[in-house]
This record gives C-alpha cells, structure tokens and sequence, in this order.
C-alpha cells in the first residue's frame, strides 16, 4: 500500500434540507462563498494538498456539479473575443485542478454508504475524505486534509480531523475520545456518534476531514444502519478502531459547515473579508451595520 495519499473522495449527494427552498433546485454544494462555490474550495483544498485524482458521490439530481468542473468551450471563446483575460483564468483553471471522477449515490443511505461507493476507484491505497458541504480555512501554509495526510505519512494510520465544541452541541457531531501522543496528535480510543452532553467521552468533534486505510472498506460493509437508519461513517469507525490504530488531529484552522445557515453566513464574512479588493468598504458596512442594529 503507497504510503502516499493521492485520491480523495468527496460526498456530495445530500439533500441539503437546512437550506430550502433554494436547495430545491441547486445542489447546496454550489451555494457561493463570494464568488466561488463551495465544493471548489473543497476541491482546491485536495489539489493544494497534493491528491491528484478524486471522486465526487452525487445523486442523480445534482449533475449541475458536474457541469461547474467540465470546461464550458462557448463561454471560454466569448471571455477571450472580449479581452478578460483575468476572468478567463479563472474559469478554465476549474476544469484543470485535479483528475474529477464521479459516481452516483443510488440511494441515501448515509456518510458511511456515500464513502462505501468509493471502494473501486480507491483500490488498495489510503485516501482522504472531505465532505462537500463544508469550507476549512487553514491557520497555516498547509491546508487542512494536508495536515491529516502528514499525519498519516508519520503513523500509517487513519486519521480524522478533530476540533473542540461547546458541550451542548456535542450531539450534532461524533465525538471521540483519545490520548494527545504528541502535540496536536490524539491516538483515539473511542468515538461516539452524536452523544447527548451527559454521555459524551469529550469535546472533541470530528471536523469533515478525514484519511483512511483501505480496510475502512471491509468496516463498512459489516455496519449496519445506525443513527437515523443510515449507514454511519463513525460506526465503521470503531469496527476499524477494533482492529488497529486511529490518530485524531486537532486541526489548525476554521471549519465554515456551508449546509447550515449559520455556517453560511459565518463563512461569507470570513472569505470576504478576506478579499483585499473590497475588504474595507465590506469591514465599513458591517461595522455601520452592527451599530445601526445596536442603537
């Protein structure tokens, strides 16, 4: 097995209920965070990682995705006659930032039956995990699911991406628990799937990233429907744990959950505030805007 990780796999099939209606006919993976959509910058994170090739699972209402990635020849022809060449760029560098495979997810039957539709185009190597609904922002030079990959490369191990949450909403996450083996590195013991407060074993949520061996493929076809009568990734999980080592990482950076409002809203003023063309005007109006509601 290469102990590099080169494929990633994208879930991306969800209903996106949280955010209806407009999800009614746009997969809420294509909600923008200022002008890109958000599974690019799930994409781009991959690419800037160092995978080369990757699966996005789609259902058969969201082939708008597959649209986004394919080169458009007539739009291309048109940003060129009129001289954007900036604009241009941009579009065509989509349609070149990985090898994009992709298969549908016949029913829904959970993250871990979204993961399961991948075991062919994996094969025999390790490979990254990133949900589509969900934007990291790195507080380094490398991007999140690359320092999972990093940890990967020095244990051999599956990893997923760890953060700290208040108690009380320990029950939207699964939650694990594990011993810090070294700075930021927890080596897990146990991981429960959206505990309530009084049983959780800690606060520590998986965070939408995540680097597993291949046997995570044999785990998930020995877990049967779960929480919510779906096939639970975090299930698998432990049946994998049962048999090895797994390795949390206490990410270094900020997870925006695009599939919530709230995430939405969050991650809108980070990314664009994060804009130098028009982050003082945007800082100027929020702050008016903050004071306005609060007088």
């Amino acid at each position: 097995m290469s102990a590099k990780v080169r494929k990633a796999v994208i879930p991306a099939a969800g209903f996106g209920t949280r955010f209806l209606p407009f999800t009614k006919s746009v997969p809420k993976e294509l909600i923008p965070l200022v002008d890109k959509p958000v599974i690019q910058y799930v994409v781009e994170e991959a690419a800037a990682s160092g995978i080369t090739d990757i699966l996005l699972v789609i259902s058969s209402d969201k082939e708008a995705i597959i649209r986004h990635f394919n080169p458009v020849p007539e739009l291309e022809r048109r940003l060129e006659e009129r001289g954007k060449t900036d604009f241009l760029a941009e579009v065509r560098s989509v349609s070149h930032l990985a090898k994009i495979h992709y298969v549908y997810q016949q029913e829904l039957n959970g993250l871990g039956d979204a993961v399961a539709q991948a075991a062919s185009f994996v094969g025999n190597e390790p490979f990254a995990v990133l949900l589509g609904d969900t934007v990291m922002r790195s507080d380094t030079e490398r991007p999140v699911i690359g320092q999972l990959t990093d940890v990967f490369e020095r244990t051999g191990s599956s990893v997923v991406a760890l953060e700290e949450v208040p108690l009380e909403r320990v029950s939207r996450y699964g939650i694990a628990d594990g011993r810090e083996v070294e700075p930021g590195v927890f080596k897990i013991g146990r991981m429960v799937e959206k505990p309530s407060p009084e049983s959780a074993p800690s606060r520590l949520a998986f965070a939408a990233r995540y680097v597993f061996t291949p046997e995570i493929f044999d785990a998930l076809a020995r877990t049967g429907r779960g929480k919510n009568n779906e096939v639970q990734l975090t299930d698998a999980m432990q049946k994998l744990l049962g048999s090895g080592s797994m390795y949390g990482w206490r990410v270094r950076g900020r997870r925006f959950d695009i599939g919530s409002k709230t995430g939405f809203l969050k991650g809108t003023v980070e990314f664009g505030l994060r804009r130098p063309e028009f982050r003082d005007e945007f800082a100027a109006f929020l702050r008016e805007t903050v004071a306005k509601m609060e007088s």
